[in-house]
């Protein structure tokens, strides 16, 4: 049998490999790259009549006018040999260019402004604003009295006739402000009540006046019962808050009852107690043991140094007192505290930033002879044995501190008794920055110790209430003995407790927000005593708050 032809075997297909499909689709795209650059030298080559498409220029016509005009505004004759157009050819374009001028001067401006650059005024240029120096250690930063000059500055220019006085205002204002403070909290104080006066001394505004005068009255009653209220009967219903009236007489005295020291708190704070077996003598419960030292032999109480004075008192050998007038502060700082004195910010164990004639001690608590004690007295008509806040100045003298000055006043803020003192022995220092007394004070003084006391006997009993910051010290120079006492130091104490003492000063800023003591010429007594008072009022006040 013959073999029949075998069909052809169907071979399935392959997919093309990696390197296939890359070969192929490098392959496609330079045929498109290829026919891309045929189109493109294509379209660059442009024939004699084709149009082009150019770019927009705004008033075409405008500027073709500006050509055809004469340059220069000046007037050229046409030359002979050049013939004239046609009617028709002349006055197709000028009719032309003249109709798009006319369109283009309806609908755009053709004057642009020119711009003029910005001259500045002279007084910008020459008065510029005063800057403070910067001072290595300063009490104040400069960045905080640079803030409140510029304040200053703002205020004066609004009543000030000229930048130049406005300035020198501010300026006098702010050094000021700089020399009465010790320390930034103290400035913060002098410079917002600097600033508070400053703004007092604007104009104001007649808009403003216009609405206090405007303001309708209205009666208490009409608030509380409306229309009905001269018809209708009601009663108030008042808070127990103490008003300013009640605070007078009997009933601040009531109250400050509450307040008296006892009899081991004037033990423990150093007040002169009546010996129990020599009338006219102190004793001194807190007394510190001294050492057995000659009576020629002095310790400076400003400086620490040792000096020797005669029979009298008088320094045997001149030497200037180096001291440090202020107060140890501590200051937080990276790391711990740091102690500083508050007078010239120098630290412990610097030398001294005031220099004195000689050395002085205090010397009141070594004579505790000559004292008087107040005694009990019949009631008065009023009904109450009396309120006064007491302070005294004193100056050194060759025995030591010596009363100069005293100034009592009574429970209505008024003085009642103020007298500069003449002291028993010879001035060496008046302590004016302290005392704020002055030789030209005790020139024609003939008012002794003694007389001051037969005063106060007079005045006082007992049972009066007196108050006073550190009364203490006052009572030593008075050499009087009284056990009815009321202390702001103790009222107020401070956060590290005893001996450390808030000085009267900071209380009245931080209680009452007022700054005292300000005066470069020193203290005075009567705005101390003053103070005093007034802070009992305040305390009295706040806590019948806290009561109820």
């Amino acid at each position: 049998q013959a073999e029949q032809p075998g069909k052809p075997v169907a071979r399935p297909p392959r997919p093309p490999t990696a390197q296939e499909v890359c070969y192929q689709r490098i392959r496609l795209a330079q045929q498109q790259a290829a026919r891309l650059a045929v189109a493109v030298q294509k379209a660059s080559l442009s024939l004699p009549g084709e149009k082009k498409r150019i770019a927009h220029v705004p008033h075409a016509a405008l500027a073709a006018a500006a050509r055809q005009s004469p340059a220069g505004g000046k007037k050229t004759l046409p030359a002979k040999n050049v013939t004239p157009p046609s009617d028709s050819e002349a006055a197709t374009p000028s009719l032309k260019a003249c109709t798009l001028a006319g369109m283009a001067s309806k609908t755009t401006s053709t004057t642009v402004p020119k711009r003029i650059a910005h001259v500045p005024s002279l007084q910008s240029t020459t008065l510029q604003r005063p800057v403070i120096p910067t001072e290595f250690g300063a009490k104040v930063p400069t960045n905080i009295r640079q803030r409140y000059l510029n304040l200053f500055i703002d205020e004066c220019l609004k009543f000030c006739s000229s930048s130049q006085e406005a300035f020198d205002k501010a300026l006098s204002e702010e050094k000021v402000a700089y020399e009465r403070s010790t320390s930034r909290n103290i400035y913060l104080n002098v410079a917002v009540n600097t600033l508070k006066k400053l703004r007092s001394l604007v104009p104001n505004s007649p808009s403003s006046a216009n609405k206090t005068s405007n303001k309708k009255v209205v009666s208490h009653e009409a608030v509380l019962g409306g229309k009905l209220a001269a018809k209708t009967s009601f009663t108030l219903n008042r808070s127990g808050s103490l008003r300013a009236e009640d605070l007078t007489g009997a009933a601040l005295y009531r109250r400050l009852k509450e307040y008296l020291m006892t009899e081991e708190q004037l033990k423990e704070n150093g007040y002169p107690m009546p010996h129990p077996e020599k009338p006219g003598r102190a004793v001194l419960f807190t007394a510190e043991e001294k050492k057995t030292l000659d009576s020629s032999c002095r310790i400076c109480c400003r400086c620490g140094t040792e000096y020797m004075v005669s029979a009298s008192g008088s320094c045997i050998r001149k030497e200037e007192c180096v001291h440090h007038w202020g107060r140890l502060r501590k200051q937080r700082v990276p790391g711990g505290w740091e102690t500083h004195y508050s007078c010239c910010s120098g630290a412990v164990g610097s030398p001294g930033c005031q220099v004195a004639k000689q050395h002085v001690h205090d010397g009141r608590k070594e004579s505790l002879d000559g004292f008087v004690k107040t005694f009990e007295k019949l009631p008065t008509t009023d009904g109450y044995p009396g309120i006064y806040a007491l302070d005294c100045e004193m100056c050194y003298t060759k025995q030591g501190l010596e009363l100069t000055r005293v100034t009592v006043i009574n429970s209505d803020l008024k003085v009642v008794y103020d007298t500069f003192v003449k002291p028993d022995t010879k001035v060496v220092d008046y302590n004016t920055r302290f005392s704020g007394v002055t030789e030209e004070d005790l020139e024609n003084t003939s008012i002794t110790l003694r007389d001051v006391q037969a005063v106060l006997l007079n005045m006082f009993s007992a049972d009066t209430i007196l108050i006073g910051h550190s009364l203490e010290s006052d009572l030593f120079a008075l050499k009087l003995i009284h056990g009815t006492v009321v202390d702001t130091a103790i009222v107020f104490p401070h956060r590290l407790g005893l001996p450390y003492k808030r000085a009267l000063r900071t209380l009245m800023a931080d209680y009452l927000k007022r700054i005292i003591q300000d005066n470069v010429e020193g203290h005075d007594s009567s705005e101390d005593a003053r103070a005093c008072m007034e802070l009992m009022v305040w305390k009295i006040k706040e806590d019948a708050k806290v009561k109820r």
